[in-house]
């Protein structure tokens, strides 16, 4: 599947516009060295590559204020982009102006009195992470591209990660916003607040819309306190349905002390112990299914105490049938390594079909095992890998290619594939995409299910802030 195939190009940009933006920007404000626009124009996974007349690389809201006016002035069409880690294609250029906010990277303030900090669109969440535990405070937001995922993009497309059934998605963890409009306006909308009942919330436009209201250059991020113990176990079962019934047990018996309840299949796992360097079995016998569970407490020794008490009934209840607690920070790392890991094993076996999706906890172990007898029926010999965060209902339900079938032939069949797997999903009232976004990738089928008014919603929103949809024009409706 090329790139140049599947997306609408954009029309040439003519040269004395992108001359007016070089003269706004000045030296290192853009650039136009292959090797370094290269990197931004394919997707990690090499799925995807694009191109762009010229890669923008402001340094302050003001410059891309003035940027984005010119674009909006000459209907120049714009595609932002954090770390480049999305997974439908939304941030890659296809003929639009590409703006990366990396230079973007000031912290403006940590005010742990308010719990809150605020810092540019260009830092990485790692470091956000960093300078929240810096100012003696935690910031929850976690996921595997967590080095090279920048706060901008994380927003922009609401993800997920690890934590989010104690602390919620990024949308919860967002208290203000600043924004450049597609006009070039500035929406300075910084708060600090928790409460501000004076209107609509418009920060919550801003986030998960994937760069098509607007550019966020800064945010006010909630802050959390540090908890003073933790504990990380993996447990085997043997049905999904049981990880499912000790998820709702570990919820009411910890006092909602569960910070994360990662599931795993047996085949996902084998695949990172045979492709992972440096990986081992986690427990001496092998599962049909693993969770791996994290506990924090701010009494410290409660997270242990609150752990060993869960496990411990559900060894009696025979709900578990095997469980390892880590000892130390290490083998917790090296637990919670058997989870991330999973991407980056699939990718050596070769091509893939992605699903993001959600449906309703109560049913998800009904929506696995339907899901996997369809795609079995559909092309037999299909390899299936569900893994995810069963906390919150999202299930990364992955199709690789059966062993000794050609990729070509493989990929023909994906549309007609992730549809097999996108009807069950929409009859068991769930979502195409729990926390990847739509992106180009996903956006005409996203039609097939969405709610015909939310869609029309949707687009009078974008129509009333960008008129020239010259902001991702091929990403949402």
């Amino acid at each position: 599947m090329t790139a140049a195939a599947q997306f609408a190009e954009c029309p040439p940009v003519a040269p004395e516009i992108l001359a007016e933006i070089k003269s706004v920007l000045g030296e290192g404000g853009y650039s136009e060295d292959a090797l370094r626009v290269e990197a931004k124009l394919t997707e990690w996974r090499g799925k995807w590559k694009g191109h762009t007349p010229l890669l923008v690389l402001p340094k302050t809201t003001e410059e891309l204020s003035k940027v984005v006016k010119i674009c909006y002035e000459q209907g120049v069409a714009i595609t932002p982009q954090g770390g480049n880690t999305g997974l439908v294609g939304g941030q890659i250029p296809f003929g639009e102006i590409l703006v990366s906010l990396e230079r973007m990277r000031a912290i403006r303030d940590v005010a742990p009195t308010d719990d809150t900090m605020v810092l540019e669109a260009g830092i990485t969440l790692l470091e956000a992470q960093q300078i929240a535990e810096n100012a003696g405070r935690h910031f929850p937001l976690s996921l595997a591209a967590e080095g090279t995922a920048t706060i901008g993009g994380v927003i922009s497309t609401n993800a997920g990660g690890t934590a989010v059934l104690r602390y919620g998605v990024t949308r919860d963890l967002v208290s203000g916003l600043e924004v450049v409009l597609p006009n070039g306006d500035i929406f300075r909308g910084l708060k600090r607040l928790r409460k501000d009942n004076t209107g609509y919330d418009l920060k919550q436009m801003f986030i998960g819309a994937e760069g098509t209201l607007g550019i966020i250059t800064a945010a006010s991020l909630k802050l959390f306190p540090v908890m003073n113990s933790r504990s990380v176990a993996i447990v085997g079962f043997e049905t999904s349905q049981k990880a499912i019934d000790l998820l709702a047990r570990a919820k009411q018996e910890t006092g909602g002390q569960v910070e994360a309840f990662e599931l795993m299949g047996r085949y996902g796992l084998s695949l990172v112990l045979k492709n992972i360097p440096d990986t081992r079995e986690p427990l001496e016998a092998e599962y049909p299914w693993y969770a791996l569970i994290e506990v924090a407490s701010g009494d410290p020794d409660g997270a242990e105490t609150s752990m060993e008490r869960l496990l411990g009934a559900a060894f009696e209840e025979e709900l578990i049938l095997d469980a390892a607690i880590a000892q130390n920070d290490t083998q917790a790392a090296a637990f919670w390594r058997l989870r991330e890991e999973h991407s980056a094993a699939e990718k050596v076996e070769g091509a893939a079909w992605k699903h993001d999706i959600s449906v309703p906890l109560s049913r998800m172990a009904e929506y696995m095992e339907e899901g996997a007898k369809a795609i079995e029926a559909f092309l037999p010999g299909a390899r299936l890998v569900a893994f995810g965060h069963v906390g919150d209902g999202n299930v990364h339900f992955n199709v690789i290619v059966p062993e000794g079938m050609d990729a070509k032939a493989f990929n023909d069949l994906r549309d007609e594939g992730s549809k097999v797997v996108h009807d069950l999903v929409h009859q068991y009232e769930g979502s195409i995409s729990a926390e990847h976004g739509l992106g180009r990738m996903k956006t005409q089928e996203a039609l097939l299910y969405k709610d015909p008014t939310a869609v029309a919603a949707m687009r009078a929103v974008r129509l009333a802030l960008d008129p020239k949809r010259i902001m991702n024009p091929h990403v949402l409706f």
